[in-house]
C-alpha cells in the first residue's frame, strides 16, 4: 500500500460526513452512504493490517514536505490493528442506532463519519500536534452526538452529563496542548520519530512529556482522574455510549502506549509509577462497580477498570506484556460495546436498567440473556472466551518480569468483576417476570443483532486467539523497539 493513500484514512469520512451534514432530511441515502464508507473504512484497514503484518512501517509526509515541517502519517501494526477494530466497532454501533431509531434526522450518521476520521487520523498521525488536532475533531461531532441521541428528556443527569463530559474533555485537551507546546518549546520539533528517547534523556523534555501522558490518563479515564466517565456514561443513549466506550478511551490509551514507547523508549525508572497507578485503576474501578445498583453505572465502573488491565500491559513493558495489553485493548472495544449495546436494547423496549427494575429476562428475552452472559463472562475472564485469553497472557507476563504484585491484583480484581457481573445477571434476568413486564413488548432480532454479533467476536477471538496473538505480538515489538519506525519516517 502506497503512503500516499494513508492521508485519505482520516480525509474521505470527514469529507463524506461533511456533505451528509447538507442532505440530512434524507435519512435513508444518508444510513447507506455512511455504512458504504464505514464498510470500505473496515475493508482499508484489513488491507493496512496485511500490509504491515511482518513489522513493516509504511509511512510518508503530506504535500512531500520533508521533516520537521511535513504532517506524517504513520502505519505500522498497531496503528493498522486499531484502526481495522475501531472501524469495525463504529459500523456496529451505527447499525445499532439505525435499527433503534436514534440518529436524529440522519445527523447521526453524518457525526459518526467524521467521528470515525477523526479517529483514524489519531492512529496514524506521525506528530504530536496532529494528535491534538484529530483528537479535536473526534471531540466535536461527539458533542453533537450526544445532543442528537440523547438519552432521556427532563431529567437533571440527561443534561449534566453532557457538560461534564464537554468541560473535562475541554479541560484534558487544554493540558495535552500545553504539553505539546512545551515538549516543542524544549526539543525544537513535535514530530515522535525525532522525539525518540527524548524524555529519557532530558529531565525537561520528560516533565513536558508527563503532562502529555497526564492529559491522555484523562482521556482515557485512569486512577485518579477518572471520576468523569461513570457520572457521564450510563446518562448518554445505548449506542452513544457502545460508540464512545469503543473509541474516545481507546484512543488515549493508544496514545498513551505509543508516546511512552518512543518518547520514554521503555524508560525503567518510570515503570513502577505506572504499575501502581494502574493497579488503582484497577481496583478502585471494580469496587465502583460492586457499588452500584444500576446496570450502566456498573458497567461504566468496569471500564474504568479494565482499562487499567489495558495500561498495565504498558507497565510491564515487555514483549509479553505489551503484547497482552494490544490484544486485551482490542478484545475490550468489542465485548463492552456488546454489553452496553445488549442492555441499551433492554432499557428501550423495558423503559428501566436499574437492578431491580426489570428481573426475569432471561426466560422473556432468551437471546438478549445469552449474549449478555456471552460478553459479561468475557468481560470477567472466563474461558472460553476473549477476556479468559487476555487476563491470562497479561498474568502469564506480569510473573514472567517478577511482578507477582501485578498478578495478584489481576485476580483479585477478576473475581470481584464476576461478582458484579452476576449481580447484573441475577437481578435482571434471573428469577420471574415482573407483572408489569408482561404488557410490555419483547426485544426484537434486529435490535440485539448488533450486541451479539459483537458477542460472536469475543467468542471467535477466544476459540481462534493465537492468529491474533501473533500479531500482537509483532505490534509489540515495534514498541518495545521503535528504530523500524524511525527510520520509515525519517526515510519516507
Amino acid at each position: 500500500m502506497p503512503a500516499s493513500s494513508l492521508p485519505l484514512y482520516a480525509a474521505l469520512p470527514i469529507l463524506v460526513g461533511a456533505v451528509l451534514v447538507l442532505t440530512n432530511r434524507r435519512t435513508r441515502l444518508t444510513h447507506a452512504l455512511a455504512v458504504a464508507v464505514l464498510l470500505l473504512n473496515v475493508a482499508a484497514g484489513t488491507l493496512l493490517v496485511a500490509t504491515v503484518r511482518d513489522g513493516t512501517v509504511v509511512a510518508g509526509h503530506v504535500g512531500g514536505w520533508d521533516l520537521p515541517l511535513g504532517i506524517t502519517f504513520v502505519a505500522d501494526l498497531f496503528g493498522a490493528l486499531m484502526v481495522t477494530a475501531t472501524g469495525l466497532l463504529t459500523l456496529v454501533c451505527l447499525w445499532f442506532a439505525i435499527v433503534s431509531r436514534q440518529t436524529g434526522q440522519g445527523y447521526f450518521s453524518a457525526m459518526v463519519l467524521i467521528l470515525t476520521g477523526g479517529v483514524n487520523g489519531a492512529l496514524l498521525t506521525g506528530d504530536l500536534f496532529n494528535l491534538f488536532v484529530f483528537i479535536e475533531v473526534m471531540l466535536l461531532p461527539s458533542y453533537a452526538l450526544l445532543v442528537v441521541a440523547r438519552r432521556g428528556r427532563g431529567q437533571l443527569m440527561q443534561v449534566t452529563a453532557p457538560r461534564i463530559y464537554i468541560t473535562v474533555s475541554l479541560l484534558a485537551s487544554t493540558l495535552l496542548l500545553a504539553g505539546i507546546g512545551l515538549v516543542y518549546g524544549v526539543t525544537g520539533t513535535v514530530n515522535l520519530a525525532q522525539l525518540w528517547g527524548a524524555a529519557a534523556k532530558s529531565p525537561e523534555a520528560g516533565t513536558a512529556f508527563a503532562i502529555i501522558l497526564v492529559a491522555l490518563s484523562v482521556k482515557a479515564a485512569a486512577f485518579p482522574v477518572h471520576g468523569w466517565l461513570p457520572r457521564t456514561y450510563p446518562f448518554m443513549s445505548p449506542a452513544v455510549t457502545a460508540l464512545f466506550s469503543g473509541l474516545h478511551t481507546k484512543v488515549g490509551v493508544y496514545a498513551f502506549f505509543r508516546l511512552y514507547a518512543i518518547a520514554f523508549d521503555g524508560d525503567e525508572r518510570y515503570l513502577w509509577i505506572g504499575a501502581t497507578v494502574f493497579a488503582l485503576t484497577m481496583i478502585f474501578g471494580v469496587l465502583g462497580a460492586v457499588g452500584q445498583t444500576d446496570a450502566r453505572a456498573i458497567l461504566s465502573f468496569h471500564m474504568v477498570s479494565q482499562i487499567g488491565y489495558i495500561l498495565m500491559g504498558l507497565a510491564l513493558f515487555t514483549p509479553l506484556g505489551l503484547a497482552a495489553g494490544v490484544f486485551y485493548l482490542l478484545h475490550h472495544m468489542f465485548v463492552k460495546a456488546s454489553l452496553f449495546l445488549s442492555t441499551g436494547a433492554v432499557e428501550l423496549v423495558h423503559g428501566r436498567h436499574t437492578l431491580g427494575g426489570v428481573s426475569g429476562l432471561g426466560r422473556r428475552e432468551p437471546l438478549t440473556a445469552i449474549v449478555f452472559f456471552v460478553a459479561g463472562m468475557s468481560l470477567a475472564g472466563i474461558p472460553p472466551f476473549s477476556g479468559f485469553v487476555a487476563k491470562l497472557t497479561l498474568i502469564v507476563a506480569a510473573l514472567d518480569a517478577g511482578q507477582l504484585a501485578v498478578a495478584v491484583v489481576a485476580v483479585v480484581v477478576s473475581l470481584f468483576t464476576i461478582l458484579s457481573m452476576l449481580k447484573i445477571w441475577g437481578a435482571m434476568f434471573m428469577g420471574e417476570p415482573q407483572e408489569a413486564e408482561n404488557n410490555v413488548g419483547r426485544v426484537s432480532i434486529p435490535l440485539i443483532l448488533p450486541a451479539f454479533a459483537l458477542a460472536g467476536v469475543t467468542i471467535g477471538l477466544g476459540l481462534g486467539a493465537e492468529p491474533l496473538l501473533a500479531l500482537c505480538r509483532v505490534a509489540a515489538a515495534g514498541l518495545t523497539d521503535p528504530s523500524t519506525y524511525v527510520e520509515a519516517v525519517v526515510g519516507a
